[in-house]
Formats: structure tokens, sequence, C-alpha cells
């Protein structure tokens, strides 16, 4: 069996539907729904078993000789958040247990991190896993701090020849966006945030610049449809001698203009942007550029390409945001 933990959530459901595809129905999804919409996100899916996050463990032991692998994508995402005793509980303590439990079982481990472990990219956006290099990043809120916290604990007992699974993986996602994120509220990529406002018969809504380097609505994201996201993580299944910390971006950063002027088109809408000024409270802490360097997955063997941003915004409005069932 495969575990995905928030497998009902964004990315984990896309992963599922996608593992539906290759074959498996062997999927056990960890996660829980509350009383939103969310169970949507699997309601086209078969799925194995359906575990709340508190009886995980419990429930791996008593499924040991079972399990193939570990997809961990459960987290607390909200940059927002500001319940740090949460966050720890939920993104570090359960990782790190998680990496002791594949390694005592012999079991794969791919897991989240993030690009928000990079802070305001002042330091650049290079996946290098030497502790050197990962002790420079500062992160800018406790999200990306939890993230960073793992990537660094396991740096450091790779570094020291310590026990690890037979494969693990730490994924730095970038900006991703596609179907299945309904339920994050502002939490949601820009896409059908812009999508709402269009329909509504309002111009699209972008933040003005407030650093002279940027034009408003300039501020640089490398957005990544999580489709390509998803191939990663499948690419990564296939090849089980792959292991390391790896970005997943595109490695091309666009603009947010560019992004609203594709879900215009997409829409077959005439182009309309109002710039507003961005929140007092995080202009301080606001990135106005993201960019992946890939090499290190090119390096590894993925050669797959990642589609262009006008391609994956036009599927996403056209087949899933203004489709009767936007799920996948």
């Amino acid at each position: 069996m495969i575990v995905v933990t928030g497998g009902a959530g964004f990315i984990g459901s896309n992963l599922v539907a996608a593992l539906n595809a290759a074959g498996r129905a062997d999927v056990v999804v960890v996660d829980r729904f509350g009383s939103g919409d969310k169970w949507r996100n699997l309601a086209r899916h078969e799925v194995a078993a359906l575990v709340a996050p508190e009886e995980l463990f419990t429930w791996l032991d008593a499924h040991a000789a079972e399990v193939d692998g570990i997809f961990h994508m459960g987290a607390i995402s909200a940059t927002t958040e500001r319940d740090v005793d949460l966050i720890v509980r939920e993104n570090v303590a359960t990782t790190l247990k998680l990496w002791d439990w594949c390694t005592w079982r012999g079991c794969r481990l791919i897991y989240a991190s993030s690009a928000a472990t990079y802070g305001d990219g002042a330091g650049g956006f290079d996946d290098d896993p030497s502790l050197t290099a990962l002790a420079r990043l500062q992160p800018m809120n406790p999200y990306g701090w939890s993230k960073h916290l793992i990537d660094r604990r396991i740096a450091r007992i790779v570094s020291q020849g310590g026990p690890k699974p037979p494969q693990w993986a730490g994924l730095k996602f970038f900006n991703v966006y596609g179907p299945n994120e309904y339920h994050k509220g502002g939490q949601m990529s820009v896409v059908p945030q812009l999508v709402r406002q269009i329909q509504d018969g309002k111009p699209a809504r972008l933040f003005r610049s407030h650093e002279a380097a940027y034009a408003h609505g300039g501020q640089l994201r490398d957005f990544v449809w999580v489709g390509d996201v998803v191939s990663v993580m499948l690419w990564l299944w296939q090849t089980p001698g792959a292991s390391g910390l790896f970005n997943v971006g595109t490695g091309k950063a666009r603009s947010f203009a560019d992004l609203a002027r594709a879900v215009f088109v997409a829409l077959g809408e005439k182009e309309r942007i109002d710039y507003i000024d961005m929140p007092e409270e995080i202009r301080a802490r606001y990135q106005y550029f993201t960019e992946a360097k890939m090499e290190r997955l090119r390096a590894a063997g993925y050669d797959r390409p990642f589609i262009d941003l006008e391609v994956g915004v036009t599927v996403y409005v056209r087949d899933h945001l203004l489709a009767a069932d936007p799920y996948r």
C-alpha cells in the first residue's frame, strides 16, 4: 500500500488521482475533512482506507508489512498561522516520527518541504543540501521555519551517516496552482481568486509594488502547475535510487501581471487590472521574486518539461474552474 498524508488536500488529492490513474487502488489517505467540501477532492477516486491523523502511527504499526512507501503531504500550510505550538506538533514532530518509522521499517519516504524555507530570497533559491548552505536560510514565518527545521535535521542525519529510509526526498514546492485547492480559502493560488473577481464583473486586483525595481504587478513568482508537481513525485516513486532535497518549480519566474493576462485570455475577457496597496503588515516580509534552481532535480534524472504558465492557466480555467464539477 501507498500512504498519502494530507491526501484529501490540494497536492495530496492530485497525487491520489494520479496513483489511481497509474493503476494503484491500494492508496491510504490520512487527513481531516471537517464540515466543508474538502471530501469532494477525493469524490472521484478509489482509496483503500481513510485514517485520521491522530491514528496514523497506530495504523502504520498494524499494517507495517503492507506499506511500500509514504508520501507525507500533510501539514499546517498556512503562512499566516501563528499558533507555533500547533505547527511544531503537526509539521515537525509528525515528520520526524515518520522519518524514524520509515527508517525502522525500511519504508520509502517522500515529504513536502517548501520554498518558504528561502525566506525573502536574499540568499537565492538553490536547493543545496549542505549544512552550511541550509544554515544561511532565514524563513520569514513559522510555517517556513518548520519546514526548514526538518530539512536541516534530515541533512544533519544524512551528513553524519545516520540511519535513514531506503529512499527519501524532501520537495521544496514553489507556487503551485491547479484544481482541488478550493478548500484553502484565502490561501488558494491567485488564479481562482482572479477568476471570481472577473466573473463578478470587477477588474482583476493585484498588489502595487512598493519596490522601485518592480512595476505594479511585476512581482515575480515561480508558478508551477500541480500536474507537474505530481509528475515529479511519481518519477521519484519510479526511481528508488533518487534521494535528496529538491526544488519543485519551473525554473522560470513570471509576473503576477502575466498570470492575470493569462486568466483574461482563458476567460475570453478584455484585460482590466486594478492595482491596490499591499497591506502594511505584510510589506516588510513580502517576497518580490522567487525562482527555483532546478539543476539538482535534472541531474538526478528528471528530464520532463514543465508546462508554460499560459497553458497551465488555460487548462485550469477552462477544464476546471468553468466546469460544472471543478474537481479533479
